[in-house]
């Protein structure tokens, strides 16, 4: 899946001319009947409006278009040249890669555009984190077509959220709005600058809400199917009441151009990293110190969860919020604060917004039963990769039901669990294979062979395995041969 954020390319346009051709014997072929004639006002004079029901796309677009902004940025940036994309970098694709892949780490000129909108009358502009990045000069037109050099106050890559300022008064801003109260099936209309054509309006109606994607953000974006491209980026999509409800981030392509699928940042999410960036240039996000994965059926069946649903823990961070509140791997994360986790993206997206100090209750379930615990949030902080260690030697176990021949590892910097010798039948369909290392099976941390044996036995239909490969760990269900 490529999920674009948007910058503007050169582009070329093809114009065919189209010829009409007429004589002194050709005359239209439809006219107009006298008395409709008589009654229908030429077209300057007419005002047009909506239909019942819809909203006054025309209106909101002349209250607020002022106030939305195309932003042009110069400067150096390193980027990934890539074969397959000519190693062009204004493509700003996001690349899904295994370690070791293609790509060589380079500085080029970047020139870009973006769009972006104004908050606060003194020139207070919110816009993407990825339209001002590595920028060396950030410029700003008006609809009125003046030009002010802009300023970055602070951006924050993790939600893709940046402000900037130009020295300017009396400025017209939008009106904010929340993603509270809007609906999947809700019409909203975006407002910007795709492929450099400044002030282009485009509608549609939102798709769902609360959508994670695979970028490690965390935001629960708003989808759409509003016509998005290069240029959009940092723009506001407005609800029906012409109020800002979240900022164009993202399309889902394969071509690198609209497809139907738009992805925006709530405006709650926005605005509330706005406030850290103006107060204190940068933000401070909150950190749980936990891994998670999603629950799909055959996990549920696993953990004997009446839905699949819930974030699973594959990972606790020694040390962590987490740890420190008791969480456990194969607890299955179901509320935070009373709002339900459907999803695991909802993990991360409830704790994108909070505050380091802050502390949450969450309800988990555990073998079989629910339990509430509390987490007081820590500030976040990059992962330290630890090395893989090697196994030492001992003779090899028996495959049993689930196809694997395992031996013990030991206890070698805190880790233990059993080796995976070799891979068969069911487990090795599921996509374990030799050289992995079972943590636990079915959340109960097994250490030797028969630990292993006896919680296959107890298990249903499947069994969770604790699998850890390299610095990973992943639940992965195996059903019982």
């Amino acid at each position: 899946m490529n999920l674009n954020r948007f910058r503007s390319a050169p582009l070329v346009l093809a114009l065919a001319a189209a010829g009409i051709v007429g004589g002194a014997g050709v005359e239209l072929a439809y006219r107009m009947p006298a008395a409709q004639a008589a009654v229908t006002q030429p077209a300057a004079t007419q005002q047009a409006s909506a239909p019942a029901g819809m909203p006054d796309f025309a209106q909101i677009t002349r209250e607020q278009g002022p106030a939305v902004v195309n932003i042009t940025v110069s400067g150096m940036r390193k980027t990934l040249a890539m074969p397959e994309f000519g190693g062009d970098p204004f493509e700003f694709f996001r690349r899904f890669q295994a370690p070791g892949g293609p790509g060589l780490e380079r500085e080029v000129p970047v020139r870009g555009a973006g769009s972006g909108f104004i908050v606060d009358p003194n020139g207070l502009i919110l816009t993407n984190a990825h339209v001002v990045k590595g920028a060396d000069e950030v410029t700003v037109k008006l609809t009125d077509r003046r030009e002010f050099k802009a300023k970055v106050l602070g951006s924050d890559e993790k939600t893709d959220v940046a402000v900037i300022k130009i020295d300017a008064k009396d400025l017209p801003t939008v009106k904010l709005g929340s993603t509270q109260n809007l609906d999947v099936g809700d019409w909203v209309l975006a407002i910007g600058s795709p492929f450099g054509f400044e002030n282009t309006v485009t509608a549609g109606v939102v798709s769902a809400k609360s959508r994670t994607l695979p970028d490690g953000s965390g935001v629960a974006f708003i989808q759409t199917d509003v016509a998005i491209n290069p240029g959009n980026s940092g723009g506001p999509l407005f609800n029906a009441r012409g109020e800002v409800v979240g900022i164009n981030s993202q399309i889902y392509s394969r071509s690198g151009g609209y497809q139907g699928v738009s992805f925006a940042i709530p405006i709650d999410l926005a605005a509330k990293i706005q406030q850290q960036i103006v107060a204190h240039g940068k933000v401070d996000h909150a950190r749980l110190g936990v891994v998670v994965q999603e629950v799909n059926q055959a996990l549920a069946d696993s953990f004997k969860l009446p839905r699949p649903e819930g974030a699973l823990v594959a990972r606790v961070d020694p040390g962590s919020p987490a740890d420190k509140a008791g969480l456990k791997v194969g607890d299955v994360i179901h509320a935070v604060d009373g709002k339900a986790v459907v999803a695991s993206g909802d993990l991360p997206a409830q704790l994108a917004a909070r505050r380091p100090g802050e502390q949450v209750q969450l309800e988990v379930w555990r073998k079989g039963q629910s339990v509430d615990l509390a987490a007081t949030l820590a500030a976040a902080q990059e992962q330290q990769a630890s090395a893989d260690d090697e196994a030492g030697p001992a003779s090899p176990a028996g495959g049993g039901k689930l196809g694997l021949a395992l031996r013990p590892l030991g206890e070698q910097d805190g880790r233990s669990g059993l080796v995976v010798e070799q891979a068969g039948g069911p487990a090795a369909k599921a996509g374990v294979r030799p050289g992995d290392v079972i943590v636990a099976v079915n959340g109960t941390p097994v250490k030797t062979v028969e630990a292993a044996r006896a919680a296959v036995e107890q298990g249903g239909k499947s069994v969770a395995l604790l699998v850890q490969r390299g610095d990973d760990t992943l639940f992965v269900p195996v059903p019982v041969g």
